[in-house]
């Protein structure tokens, strides 16, 4: 698909997803500002040749920062933003302590609506513009173990969905990417919160929890119908170069049965296939 260079700022670029977009976006041509969270991670998406910023989304004046940079650097411009960055918190809801969830929602959801806030104006100057979220096949059905990272994307699919009907005639276009399970460090990063933050010798869970932990921290593919992160740059590439870009865009087969099932299923039954996860 043939498209005019856009500048786009994309979030969480150390591994994964927001890496791999990273990477096939630069090689389209398109000017890509890589973000991170960690400041060596920064130095090496610069050695790579990538133009890159500092931005922790649980830090609002690392936002506000990063923002001001990236503006510096394009001249006040921004065509795409890929809310990517996110992480997971595993366990069970009746062991997530306020402080835990407010950590959860910190970065995946508070710190995307800031900096989603942050780049609007821009985008409004501009009379154009795309915002792409990394949601989750989480945001569509919720699984045990994960009511955490559930509510987080819940919640944000709740934003974006109102935040598109707000835009309507804007000519900025808001899409959300719904994954699967994709090869990514998120659960090795999962099983480091999840030993943080859950005090499993005080849970009613614990058998659970040692399942979960095989999970967590199993080499490779935990589940079938794993794809690699190259099957949400796909997506993310129609979603910044499409003429008519989707509003949701399913990735992984597992997303695509179970947004199936929603619409199909009494919630009772839809409960009891998704307990057999």
């Amino acid at each position: 698909m043939q498209t005019l260079a856009k500048i786009i700022l994309i979030t969480g670029c150390s591994t994964g997803i927001g890496y791999h977009t990273a990477v096939e976006l630069k090689k389209r041509g398109h000017r890509v500002i890589a973000s991170a969270r960690k400041s060596a991670d920064v130095a090496a998406l610069l050695a790579q040749g990538f133009e890159a910023v500092q931005l922790d989304l649980a830090d609002s004046n690392s936002i506000h920062a990063a923002v001001k940079h990236v503006l510096q650097l394009t001249d006040g411009h921004c065509d795409v933003l890929f809310n990517n960055a996110a992480f997971g918190q595993p366990g069970a809801v009746e062991d997530l302590s306020r402080a835990v969830l407010r950590q959860q929602f910190e970065t995946n959801f508070f710190g995307t609506h800031e900096l989603t806030n942050l780049i609007l104006p821009v985008m409004r100057r501009q009379g154009q513009g795309r915002i792409i979220y990394n949601s989750s096949i989480l945001g569509l059905v919720a699984m045990t173990y994960r009511g955490a990272y559930n509510a987080s994307k819940f919640a944000l699919e709740g934003l974006a969905d109102t935040l598109r009907l707000e835009l309507h005639g804007s000519n900025i276009h808001i899409s959300l990417i719904e994954p699967g399970p994709i090869l990514s460090d998120f659960r090795k990063n999962s099983f480091a919160l999840f030993q943080q933050n859950i005090q499993v010798e005080h849970s009613m869970h614990q058998q659970t929890y040692q399942v979960m932990a095989e999970r967590l921290t199993k080499e490779g593919a935990a589940v079938p119908f794993t794809l690699p992160a190259s099957a949400v740059v796909k997506k993310v590439i129609h979603a910044v170069e499409a003429k008519k870009p989707c509003i949701r865009y399913y990735v992984t087969t597992p997303t695509y049965v179970f947004a199936f099932l929603k619409r199909l299923l009494p919630v009772a039954w839809l409960d009891y296939c998704l307990r057999q996860i």
